[in-house]
């Protein structure tokens, strides 16, 4: 009979961790749910957190159910072992869980808010680096609190402790590099030297920026490549961002054309396609001659628009609608090279292998 009930109270104390664990995890969501219910999907966004909860819950119940139940068994400390440190990666699991759920109701609420896209970067950069680091932070100290359920590190704390200054000093030589591209990364993001979707221009590459972490950069490169880059780049490196302050962007679109190039007929052309085309934002549209010298003359077409996409368009159809309205209207400003004929050189015709210049017709 005492046999029985020792095997019995074992599995009727589990059940019932279990079944008040599933019902603590049930409350505390209504809970939350009926406190936030004002927050826009809260409900979507928080079931990450659902099953560390319930994990957490289930460790710390069965440890007390055992305890209460199996103490004196021989195989119960081993148990207890594995329970306490159940305990402490599901915690670490629940604090991970929580600063995600936080990270996006923190992202969707402020983000609709904020109409100004530098500072909706700028927010995204250090809400989403600042979760990384805390979380590195936790999952540090969680295996910390493991290492130090194990009775053999707790007696060799002291000895560690002592030593401290020169594993300190070992491991800092060691993962300088690491520590460098950390720090550069942290300042990054809390300088507003850079943030998430700003438009650069680094290693000679046009690009924006997908991702910032605790040690790299990721750049999505115009042609869908990812340039992955250490942190220590964008801080030792002269980079171009293109909306430090501003998405909107000016550009430049050049044209070498013939001396007999009508400039107010090409103006004319340039007004009415600006006006036409919504990539265009109205801040600046301009024709200029900017040179003037040797055979040609050159002609800089000044442009703007919202964002550096638009302008890369905008730029390819001003370059392309000037190109052809030139061919079909104005064929006299197409670019030409000229000759002069030498008096006394009409009735000659030039000999095999004579040097000094080739006469010819003014084109």
């Amino acid at each position: 009979m005492e046999e029985l009930e020792l095997t019995i109270k074992p599995i009727l104390a589990i059940l019932a961790a279990v079944a008040a664990a599933l019902l603590i995890t049930i409350l505390l969501r209504l809970a939350t749910n009926h406190a936030f219910r004002k927050i826009p999907d809260f409900k979507r966004r928080s079931a990450p957190a659902k099953a560390p909860v319930f994990v957490v819950l289930l460790c710390a119940g069965l440890r007390i159910a055992l305890a209460a139940t199996m103490s004196g068994q021989p195989w119960f400390a081993l148990t207890d072992f594995i329970l306490v440190a159940g305990f402490i990666a599901a915690l670490c699991w629940l604090f991970l869980a929580a600063l995600m759920v936080a990270e996006r109701i923190v992202l969707r609420q402020f983000t609709g808010r904020v109409t100004d896209s530098r500072r909706r970067r700028r927010l995204t950069t250090q809400v989403t680096l600042g979760r990384r680091i805390v979380s590195a932070l936790v999952i540090t100290l969680a295996v910390a609190g493991l290492l130090l359920t194990i009775p053999e590190v707790r007696t060799l704390g002291t000895g560690i402790l002592a030593s401290a200054g020169l594993i300190s000093i070992v491991a800092g030589l060691a993962v300088q590099s690491s520590l460098a591209n950390v720090f550069a990364g942290v300042q990054l993001a809390f300088t507003d030297a850079l943030r998430i979707d700003d438009v650069v221009v680094v290693e000679g590459l046009w690009g924006r920026v997908e991702e910032i972490t605790l040690t790299y950069v990721v750049v999505r490169v115009w042609d869908e490549r990812m340039l992955i880059l250490p942190s220590t780049h964008f801080t030792t490196t002269p980079f171009e961002n293109w909306t430090r302050n501003s998405p909107k962007i000016t550009g430049s679109v050049e044209l070498d054309l013939d001396w007999h190039t009508p400039v107010s007929e090409l103006r004319t052309h340039l007004a009415s396609l600006l006006a036409s085309t919504q990539l265009w934002d109205g801040r600046t549209g301009k024709l200029d001659v900017t040179d003037a010298v040797g055979n040609f003359v050159r002609v800089r077409i000044v442009v703007s628009a919202t964002d550096s996409g638009d302008l890369w368009d905008l730029r390819c159809l001003v370059r392309e609608s000037m190109v052809g309205f030139i061919q079909q209207s104005q064929s006299s400003a197409l670019p030409r090279q000229r000759w002069e004929m030498m008096p006394g050189h009409e009735n000659k015709a030039p000999q095999p292998g004579a040097s000094g210049p080739l006469p010819a017709e003014l084109v």
